[in-house]
C-alpha cells in the first residue's frame, strides 16, 4: 500500500472528511483492521484565505509548495490537495515535489464522463466558479459543458461556504438556497451538479435532490485510495 499525502486545513472541516473517507474505503477494500497509510500537513487557513481574497496567488502557491515538500519528506508517495479552490496553485505545488499530484478536477471529470453526462453545473467558491483553472480544465481536457449560476447566486454560494461551512455551521435555510440554485441550473440544462468545494457535501447530499450530485470530496478520496492500492491484492 502506498502512503497518501494530504495537504489539508483549507478548511479543516473538509480535511477531516478526507481522512475518514480514505480510511473507510481502504478498510472496505482490505477488511479486518486495515486503515490507510497517511501523511498529512494541515495549514492555518486564515493567512491562506487572506491571500485568496487579496489575489496574492504567488504567495499562496509558495506557502502550499513548502507544505507539500513537508508532506513528501514525511514519506508520502502521492499528494492530494484537500480543496478545490487551491488547485489554482497546483502547478506551483507539482513543480516543488517529486511525487504525483492527483488533481481533483481530473478525478471528478472522469466520474462525470463515466456517467454519460456532458453538461454540468458547477458550485464552489467564486474563484472556482469564475476562473479558468478549474472550469477550463473540465472544458478543454474533458469536453464538458460547464454552467455556473448568475453573479448574485455565485456570491451566495461563496459566502455560505466561507461564513458557514468552513466554520462547521450547517443551516437549513442555506441548504434551501443551494437547492434553489441547483434547480435553476437544471432548468438551464445541467444534467448533474459538481459540488466543487469540499465543504458543500456537509450541506447538500444526494437525498436532498433528484439532480445527480458529484461530491468532489468523496470522488477525490476514492481516487487516492485507488492509486494507493495499485498492485495490492484486494
Amino acid at each position: 500500500m502506498k502512503t497518501i499525502g494530504l495537504l489539508g486545513g483549507m478548511s479543516w472541516e473538509s480535511t477531516a472528511l478526507y481522512y475518514r473517507l480514505i480510511n473507510e474505503e481502504v478498510n472496505r477494500q482490505l477488511g479486518g483492521l486495515h486503515s490507510a497509510r497517511i501523511v498529512m500537513v494541515s495549514v492555518d487557513f486564515e493567512p491562506i484565505e487572506v491571500m485568496q481574497r487579496e489575489g496574492d496567488w504567488q504567495a499562496a502557491g509558495a506557502a502550499l509548495a513548502e507544505a507539500a515538500r513537508q508532506v513528501e519528506a514525511g514519506g508520502a508517495d502521492l499528494l492530494v490537495i484537500c480543496t478545490n479552490t487551491m488547485h489554482k496553485v497546483a502547478p506551483w505545488i507539482q513543480n516543488a515535489i517529486g511525487i504525483p499530484l492527483l488533481h481533483i478536477a481530473d478525478a471528478t471529470a472522469r466520474r462525470i464522463r463515466a456517467a454519460g453526462i456532458e453538461t454540468v453545473g458547477l458550485l464552489g467558491t467564486n474563484f472556482t466558479m469564475e476562473q479558468d483553472f478549474y472550469r477550463g480544465r473540465l472544458v478543454d481536457e474533458y469536453g464538458l459543458n460547464v454552467l455556473v449560476p448568475p453573479k448574485p447566486d455565485r456570491d451566495l454560494v461563496h459566502h455560505i461556504i466561507y461564513d458557514e461551512l468552513c466554520q462547521g455551521v450547517v443551516k437549513d435555510a442555506s441548504r434551501d438556497v443551494y437547492l434553489r440554485i441547483i434547480e435553476d441550473l437544471r432548468a438551464r440544462g445541467a444534467e448533474g451538479i459538481i459540488e466543487g468545494c469540499t465543504e458543500i457535501v456537509m450541506l447538500v447530499q444526494q437525498p436532498h435532490t433528484e439532480v445527480p450530485l458529484f461530491d468532489t470530496t468523496s470522488i477525490h478520496a476514492e481516487a487516492a485510495v485507488r492509486k494507493a492500492l495499485e498492485g495490492t491484492d484486494t
